[in-house]
């Protein structure tokens, strides 16, 4: 094959995972998650693991970066980046394909791009400053620092805050070298149902996983010490069901500002790949039918 990596890529419920599987079982490769929140372990509903979807007929398709710490736990991108290159360069000394499969855009840009940056190392301390800062604050204090950060995204609060704690931390740390990240020369193929198709499916997928447990789920993460504050950091339906257990609001309200929320982050990721084109990346967007239409990219 002409590429390193297949990248498979699509917003939450447009079936990346299923696809992943099928060209993996065809071609005796093996999957790369590119998930922040499938890292963890007992987070498993809730992250729409579907462990069961790598397996077709008598074929068990080998997973990678599944369950690899404890909920609670820290995990940063630089992480992911270290974890995947050491896996990806273990599936190819073995003769086998890599396929990176997931939604989380920054984990997906990082490892295509080789992102050098999320080397820099967290500052809470800062952060819990900058937060206080409105966008127009950040961006102007980060004016001052844009020579350590050529070509940062500021699109957004989180990122602006970033992009100042990378620079504030290469201004008092001249020495620090940048670490070098392997080029990958990967084919991107994205999935993108139509918007209602999506909707339904994002909406379905809720009921079907709280029909399954996702709240008993979040209730043992709480029994097992991981703190209310960190479930609510992940998100989405860790954040919601949370609050809901807390007493804060009714189950119903959960459960509407829960699917309002995942549309609204699968609006976000295709914005992010959308991004991704526009700098540089090319992404063959598949039709109803990826599996077929996949064969004529490879």
């Amino acid at each position: 094959m002409q590429y390193e990596l297949i990248t498979i890529l699509g917003p939450t419920a447009s079936g990346k995972t299923r696809l992943a599987v099928q060209l993996a079982a065809q071609l005796d490769a093996e999957i790369i998650s590119a998930d922040s929140r499938q890292v963890y372990r007992g987070m498993n509903l809730g992250t729409g693991k579907d462990l069961e979807e790598y397996r077709i007929g008598d074929i068990e398709v080998p997973y990678h970066l599944i369950d690899i710490v404890n909920a609670g736990d820290s995990y940063h991108i630089f992480q992911f980046q270290k974890d995947f290159q050491k896996v990806f360069n273990d599936i190819r000394n073995r003769g086998k394909i890599a396929i990176l499969c997931g939604g989380s855009g920054l984990y997906l840009e990082a490892v295509l791009r080789g992102f050098q940056y999320t080397a820099v190392p967290i500052d809470e301390e800062l952060r819990t400053v900058l937060l206080t800062l409105s966008q127009e604050e950040l961006l102007k204090r980060f004016e001052s620092l844009s020579s350590f950060v050529p070509k940062a995204d500021t699109s957004t609060h989180k990122r602006t805050i970033r992009a100042i704690e990378i620079g504030e931390y290469l201004k008092t740390h001249p020495e620090f070298e940048l670490p070098q990240q392997q080029t990958i020369n990967s084919i991107i193929l994205g999935l993108n149902p139509p918007l209602e198709l999506r909707r339904e499916k994002i909406t379905t997928r809720l009921h079907q996983r709280l029909e399954q447990g996702m709240v008993e789920e979040v209730k043992a993460l709480l029994s097992a010490g991981v703190s209310s504050d960190k479930l609510i950091f992940y998100g989405l339906e860790y954040k919601w069901i949370t609050e809901y257990l807390q007493g804060t609001i009714d189950y119903q309200t959960m459960f509407d500002r829960l699917n309002v929320a995942i549309h609204q982050f699968a609006k976000r990721q295709m914005t992010y790949f959308r991004k991704m084109e526009k700098e540089g990346l090319i992404i063959n967007w598949l039709e109803v039918e990826p599996f077929t239409q996949i064969q004529e990219f490879l």
